[in-house]
């Protein structure tokens, strides 16, 4: 069977880098080939290479059989490749037909749109997908699981027998998920090619044919997925080994009940939660999306207004309205979208350190000590071990896992005694992910109370002490950490529309 796609000995050169290096990587008709790779791997170079938006300083690109060189994408979508980048590009308030053809829509004489052949030229896209979809459905009152779709169908309009699938389940629940896998199946049994980069290795087992790792702009091996361990696979992107056993979980014993919250309620989000968290300790929550675990966490920080209960750190009782008043009692917040919530993407890595303590750079003249906020963001840094070429270097130029380190350097210079990580190694490649875990013990281990919040139940029972589990706004279960929880524990609760537990139940 003649490939669609053969990349040999690919080159390329940046100003001072030397991004690819000889790289080789092909794909077959009908399969889902991965590409993994930690971030700065050259994943991304290789596939904008792929699709025209780079080109190559040498080696060879073999597409159909010829040997081609595509100066721009619209030169690749002519050659059947179509990219569907992990950021969305579409324009909300068009209709789901309107931005699959955009600059291409069927006209009518005198240059007249045809609206009839536009949205029935949709309608046949998903109809050989099986997507039931509305295409004159503006695009912006779809779930992102659907907007996906759509651009799935506008890169099949260009009739593309490659598609190339950045981080395609980044944003998207497991019923959503499992919706999009069998749109991939029925394309690769009409023999079109999926090249799929993500960082969740669960993910592998169940759609890849297929795994080619880069490393440091190298190309380490191809493997097939079915024969091959996910530890085999981690250990060739990384060049070490990364445990994903489950930590062993301390005895606390009597340790300091450092955050206890009885009966928080806020309409169906939250349904009288309880539960109690000890010093040193790491409580994960688990649950599936819409569960609540966000929401509990937001109302613990001051995020959101609670319509009752009570708060106490370290045994005393709290009064959180904002989330100023949850800093003063020692509570940080690590949102889930980090470059929204948890960090000024255009400021310097120093000024981020430094955002939620700049009292402490402050003299009695009102004057910033520029100095002392640069010896302190050093200090974090190689504390954390920031890969930054600098204090001064912008938050956004960093990596996912670095700008994760950035805001947790900020809260522990806040000395926050309770630190609450909603989905903490979300976008982070696999490396990255293991050092936030080895931070995250750290910290436990340094009498910190760190609660998790994580999709991804192979990480939440990688860290968890205790595992919490949240089912339509109630807590339904506590599950102890470690090799005696299995998935199925985890996800029998958090199917479980039980009415809530006693406090006495949640606090064991």
């Amino acid at each position: 069977m003649s490939k669609l796609v053969e990349m040999t000995g690919i080159e390329k050169y940046f100003p001072g880098v030397h991004a690819l290096k000889t790289v080789q990587f092909d794909i077959e008709p009908g399969e889902v080939h991965a590409l993994m790779g930690e971030n700065g791997a050259g994943k991304s170079t290789l596939m904008k290479i792929l699709s025209g938006i780079y080109q190559r300083d040498g080696g060879d690109l073999v597409i159909g059989g010829q040997s081609v060189n595509p100066a721009t994408p619209g030169e690749a979508q002519d050659l059947g490749i179509g990219i569907i980048h992990q950021e969305l590009s579409l324009m909300n308030d068009l209709s789901a037909a309107q931005n699959i053809f955009i600059g291409r829509e069927p006209r009518k004489r005198f240059g007249r749109l045809d609206d009839a052949a536009l949205n029935a030229q949709a309608a046949q896209i998903f109809a050989s997908m099986n997507l039931d979809l509305d295409p004159r459905v503006p695009v912006g009152t779809l779930t992102i699981a659907k907007q996906q779709m759509v651009e799935i169908a506008k890169a099949l309009s260009f009739r593309s027998r490659v598609l190339i699938m950045d981080e395609p389940t980044a944003a998207l629940n497991d019923a959503e998920i499992a919706e999009l896998f069998t749109i991939i199946r029925r394309l690769k049994s009409e023999g079109v090619g999926i090249v799929y980069i993500s960082h969740k290795m669960d993910e592998l087992k169940q759609i890849a044919d297929r795994v080619t790792v880069m490393r440091d702009g190298e190309y380490v091996g191809t493997v097939g997925a079915e024969d091959t361990p996910i530890s085999q696979i981690i250990a060739m992107m990384v060049g070490r080994d990364v445990s994903e056993e489950p930590l062993e979980v301390p005895d606390l014993g009597a340790a300091e009940v450092s955050l206890r919250v009885t009966g928080l309620r806020r309409g169906k989000e939250i349904r009288d939660v309880s539960f109690s968290v000890q010093r040193g300790e790491i409580l994960g929550f688990a649950g599936l999306m819409g569960a609540g675990r966000t929401e509990v966490a937001r109302a613990i920080f001051g995020a959101d207004r609670l319509e009752r209960g009570e708060v106490e750190v370290h045994g005393r009782k709290v009064s959180i309205r904002a989330p100023s008043d949850a800093v003063r009692a020692g509570i940080g917040y690590l949102s889930e979208d980090r470059k929204h919530f948890g960090l000024a993407t255009g400021m310097s890595v120093r000024d981020n350190i430094a955002l939620s303590s700049l009292d402490l750079f402050i003299s009695g003249r009102g004057v910033l000590n520029e100095a002392k906020m640069a010896e302190t963001a050093q200090a974090y840094i190689r504390q954390l071990g920031i890969r930054t070429p600098s204090d001064t270097q912008e938050v956004r130029l960093l990596s996912g896992g670095n700008q994760q380190k950035v805001v947790i350097a900020k809260w522990l210079l806040r000395d926050c005694d309770i630190l609450i990580f909603d989905e903490p190694t979300r976008g982070i490649d696999i490396g990255a992910k293991s050092e936030i875990y080895k931070l995250l013990e750290e910290l436990a281990a340094a009498g910190k109370t760190i609660i998790v919040i994580s999709s991804e139940l192979p990480e939440i029972m990688r860290l968890s002490h205790r595992i919490a589990v949240m089912c339509e706004g109630r807590l339904t279960g506590i599950l102890p950490g470690g090799k005696d929880t299995t998935q199925e524990d985890i996800m029998r609760l958090a199917t479980q529309r039980a009415p809530a537990m006693r406090v006495s139940e949640t606090l064991q």
